[in-house]
C-alpha cells in the first residue's frame, strides 16, 4: 500500500510492539488469524514506534498504525539515556490517551520498546492484555508486560512467563504452506537449481551476520571440485558490497556459488534446500521446523538472555540441527559440518525431527487466546 491506512474511532483489539521484523511478522500473522476468525480488518490496531520496521511492514500488511515517539533504554549508563527517558514519558502519555479514546477490548503485547507503555495504560485501564512472546528466554518488555497479562502465548515449551500457554510462534502463511518433498522441483526450477545437486542455503537475518559470511567467503576454496554442490548465500544489506568486493572475480572450479544481498521467496529456499546454515532467531526457529528443514545453527553471541541459544536447544535435542557456537565457526568448521552431514546421510531424519517440533497452527492458536480473553471484558474503557 502506498500509505498507512486511516486510525479508526475505535478498535477491538489494539496489537503493539515491534522494532524488529521478529516481533512485528508474528503480529501480523496474529492479525491475520483473527481476521480469519471473522474480525474485520478496521477492529484491529498496531501501535509501534517511530524507528521500527513496523513503520513500513504494517502499512504494506494494509493495517493502521500509530508510532510512539522515543526509543528504548540502554541497559548501561549512557548521556542517550536521559532523551530516551524523556521519550518514553512522552510515549506513555500517547498510549493513555490513545487507549483511552479507542477503547480497545483486549491488548496483544508483541515485545520491543513500544509495547510497554500501551500495555502500561491498558493496565491502569484494565484492558485484557495477552502477551505474545517468539524467543525461549524471554524479552525485557514482555517480562514486565507479563506480570500483569491474563496469559502469555510462548513459543517454546517451560519459557519462563505467567500464565503461560505454549502456542508455537506465528510464521508467514508462504512458509506454512511450503511442503519440501511435494514442492521441491518447481522450487528448484524457480531458482534455477540442478535437480541432482546439493544445496545449502546460508544466511543470517535480514542484516546478515558477519561471522557466517566470512566463514562461507573462507570456504570457497575447499569446496573446489565439488561440482554438485551449490552454496545459495543470502548475504544481507549490511556485509553484502564488503563481501562482494572481496569474491573471487572467478570462483573456484566446481562449487556454484550464489552470492545474493536479501531473499524475497524465502518459500522456494526451504523447499527447493538440502541443508541451511543460520542463527538461530526466534522467526527463523520456527520455520525451520515448519517447514522440517535441517540445519546447522550459529547463535548469536551477545543476544539478550543468550536467547537464540535458547531458541536452537530444542532443534538441537531433537535431532533436528547441529549447533555451532559461533567464535568456533571458521571455514574449516564449516566444510567439516556440511560435509559430515552429507555423508551420514542423516538429513533426513533430521528433518523428520524438525517437522515434529512445527507448529503450523500457531497463528491461530494466539488468536484463538486473545478471542477468549477477550471476551471477559466488555468492550470501552471508562476515562
Amino acid at each position: 500500500m502506498d500509505e498507512t491506512p486511516a486510525v479508526p474511532a475505535s478498535s477491538w483489539a489494539l496489537i503493539s510492539g515491534g522494532g524488529t521484523a521478529g516481533h512485528v511478522q508474528p503480529g501480523l500473522d496474529i492479525g491475520r488469524a483473527l481476521i480469519a476468525g471473522g474480525r474485520r480488518v478496521d477492529e484491529l490496531h498496531f501501535v509501534g514506534s517511530e524507528r521500527g520496521i513496523e513503520t513500513r511492514l504494517v502499512p504494506e500488511a494494509g493495517f493502521s498504525l500509530t508510532v510512539l515517539p522515543g526509543r528504548g533504554i540502554q541497559r548501561r549508563l549512557t548521556p542517550e539515556n536521559f532523551g530516551a527517558v524523556l521519550g518514553l514519558l512522552r510515549a506513555v502519555g500517547s498510549s493513555f490517551g490513545l487507549v483511552r479514546r479507542q477503547r480497545p477490548s483486549v491488548i496483544v503485547s508483541l515485545g520491543g520498546y513500544a509495547s510497554v507503555p500501551c500495555s502500561l495504560a491498558g493496565a491502569v485501564f484494565r484492558v485484557p492484555i495477552v502477551v505474545a512472546e517468539q524467543n525461549a528466554v524471554p524479552g525485557l518488555a514482555n517480562r514486565l508486560v507479563g506480570r500483569f497479562a491474563r496469559a502469555c502465548a510462548v513459543s517454546f515449551p517451560d519459557v519462563d512467563l505467567p500464565k503461560a500457554v505454549w502456542t508455537g510462534n506465528p510464521v508467514r502463511e508462504t512458509i506454512r504452506a511450503v511442503d519440501r518433498r511435494a514442492d521441491r522441483a518447481t522450487a528448484r526450477a524457480t531458482l534455477g537449481i540442478d535437480p541432482d545437486a546439493f544445496l545449502v542455503s546460508i544466511f543470517g537475518g535480514s542484516l546478515g551476520a558477519r561471522r557466517i559470511n566470512n566463514a562461507v567467503l573462507a570456504a570457497l576454496p575447499a569446496w573446489a571440485g565439488h561440482a554438485d554442490l551449490v552454496v545459495r548465500h543470502i548475504i544481507g544489506a549490511r556485509d553484502y558490497d564488503d563481501i562482494m568486493t572481496r569474491v573471487p572475480e572467478s570462483p573456484p572450479d566446481g562449487v556454484d556459488y550464489r552470492p545474493i544481498r536479501y531473499e524475497d521467496d524465502m518459500a522456494s529456499v526451504y523447499a527447493a534446500s538440502d541443508l541451511f546454515v543460520c542463527r538461530a532467531g526466534a522467526t527463523t526457529v520456527a520455520e525451520l521446523a515448519v517447514t522440517g528443514s535441517p540445519a546447522i545453527v550459529v547463535p548469536l553471541p551477545g543476544a539478550p538472555g543468550d536467547h537464540q541459544t535458547a531458541n536452537a536447544r530444542g532443534l538441537v535435542e531433537a535431532g533436528a540441527a547441529v549447533m555451532v557456537v559461533d567464535a568456533e565457526l571458521d571455514a574449516d568448521r564449516l566444510v567439516t559440518e556440511v560435509e559430515r552431514l552429507r555423508a551420514a546421510d542423516s538429513l533426513g531424519d533430521m528433518a523428520a525431527a524438525a517437522a515434529e517440533l512445527g507448529r503450523p497452527d500457531a497463528a491461530e492458536a494466539v488468536a484463538d487466546l486473545v478471542e477468549r480473553h477477550a471476551r471477559r471484558h466488555r468492550p470501552g474503557v471508562s476515562p
